[in-house]
This record gives C-alpha cells, sequence and structure tokens, in this order.
C-alpha cells in the first residue's frame, strides 16, 4: 500500500493570521466566514470584495468578522491556506488507501479534479495571491509539490518508481494537476475523473513513446505512404 505522508485534516482555527475560536459555536462562526469569503473573492476579486459583503454572505455580524480576522487581507490569506488545506484533506484518503504509488497519484487526481469541479472558485482566488500576497501564492505551490516529492522519494525506496525521482518530477507532476483541473474542472466538466486520472496514470505508467519492437521500421513507414508519380 502506498505510504504517503499526509498530514491531518485541517481545522479552520489553525488559520496563521486568524484568532483561534475556543468554542464550536466560534469555529462554526469562521467557517461561515471562510466559505463566505471563498464565494466573494471568487465572484468579485479581491479588491472589488468588501468585508461587509462576506459577513453578509456568512449570516453575522460584522463585529465578529474582526474577532477572528483584522482585515480584508488577513481573511484572504486564511482563506489561501484554508483552501489549500481543503485540496490537501480532500485527497489525503484515497492517496493513503492506494494500493501503490502509481494507483496513488491517480487516485490524487481524481479527487482533485472533483474538488475543482465543487469549487472552482479556488482558481481565481490562488491566481489573485500572487499580487495580494505572494508569500502564500509561493507556499500554496511549495507545500503541494513537496508533497509530491516525498510521496516519490518514499516509493523509490520501496523500489516501485525510479530510483532518481526528486523535485523536478514532484514539480511537473504537480505542474500537470494543476492544469488538468484548469482544463476539465473549471473550463468544462468533459470526461468523468476517473477516466481523466486514468489516462495520466497510463502515461506515468508507459510514457508516451512506442516502445522499439513496436515501432515501424524507416523503410516500411516510406512504403506505407502514398508515392507521388512522375507526370509525363
Amino acid at each position: 500500500m502506498a505510504k504517503a505522508q499526509e498530514t491531518t485534516p485541517s481545522d479552520p482555527a489553525t488559520t496563521g493570521d486568524s484568532k483561534a475560536p475556543r468554542t464550536e459555536r466560534g469555529r462554526r462562526t469562521m467557517r461561515a466566514i471562510l466559505d463566505a469569503a471563498a464565494i466573494e473573492f471568487g465572484d468579485n476579486g479581491f479588491h472589488q470584495a468588501s468585508i461587509s459583503d462576506i459577513t453578509r454572505r456568512a449570516g453575522v455580524a460584522l463585529g465578529s468578522f474582526y474577532t477572528y480576522f483584522d482585515s480584508k487581507d488577513a481573511v484572504f490569506r486564511a482563506l489561501v491556506r484554508d483552501m489549500s488545506d481543503q485540496v490537501r484533506d480532500q485527497v489525503a484518503p484515497a492517496i493513503l488507501s492506494a494500493p501503490d504509488q502509481l494507483a496513488a497519484e491517480q487516485a490524487g487526481l481524481r479527487e482533485f479534479i472533483t474538488f475543482v469541479r465543487q469549487h472552482k472558485e479556488i482558481y481565481r482566488i490562488i491566481d489573485e495571491s500572487e499580487f495580494v500576497d505572494p508569500a502564500s501564492f509561493r507556499l500554496h505551490y511549495a507545500t503541494t509539490a513537496d508533497r509530491i516529492t516525498r510521496r516519490l522519494r518514499n516509493a523509490a525506496e520501496r523500489g516501485e518508481v525510479t530510483g532518481d525521482v526528486g523535485e523536478i518530477h514532484g514539480w511537473a507532476i504537480m505542474g500537470m494537476n494543476v492544469f488538468l483541473g484548469l482544463r476539465y474542472g473549471v473550463w468544462s466538466e468533459d470526461g468523468t475523473p476517473d477516466e481523466i486520472a486514468g489516462v495520466v496514470a497510463r502515461m506515468l505508467r508507459d510514457g508516451i513513446l512506442r516502445s522499439p519492437a513496436d515501432r515501424s521500421p524507416p523503410d516500411a513507414d516510406r512504403a506505407s505512404e502514398p508515392q507521388a508519380r512522375d507526370v509525363p
């Protein structure tokens, strides 16, 4: 079984700039604010969104917002981390229950696309964070790539993948997943997440080059091409 090292589910009380709630009611309020912020920032962007619009969506008083966040910037930073954690929490169980590393990567992509289809706003929020809070933007991708890299290195130690896997492979897989999520989760929902992840898993397993045994000899390829005739 794949022994990927995934962390435990996140708690909205642990989101950086936020002031940790001490009661279950407080955690529900913070969750409502973060969920409303995701919709507001996703619909209108950071600069057009307002705290009053967030609290109105959340159904909480303005004072409740300031109980947990000091500013719009603070809730945005917390939201970026929260959405990163939500993605991790969505994919981690499927990865951990996979029988091998290839199945783990397939399951991770499947669950990621499933998450994106339910939370299309994640792309606008993460992309905007590059300009609103570059540190959060970089942390989002760096921690994701680090998790993939650790999984691959653990798989190499088990003899499941080549021994030279490292950071470049982790970033490459993450980049592929990010753009597949954009294409098949945000822009359209062509194909099922299972189908898309299956294609990628076969590519990871087999590559895209034909094996030497399957390649036609150059002469045979030329012989199969239409031959031009001389015109008198």
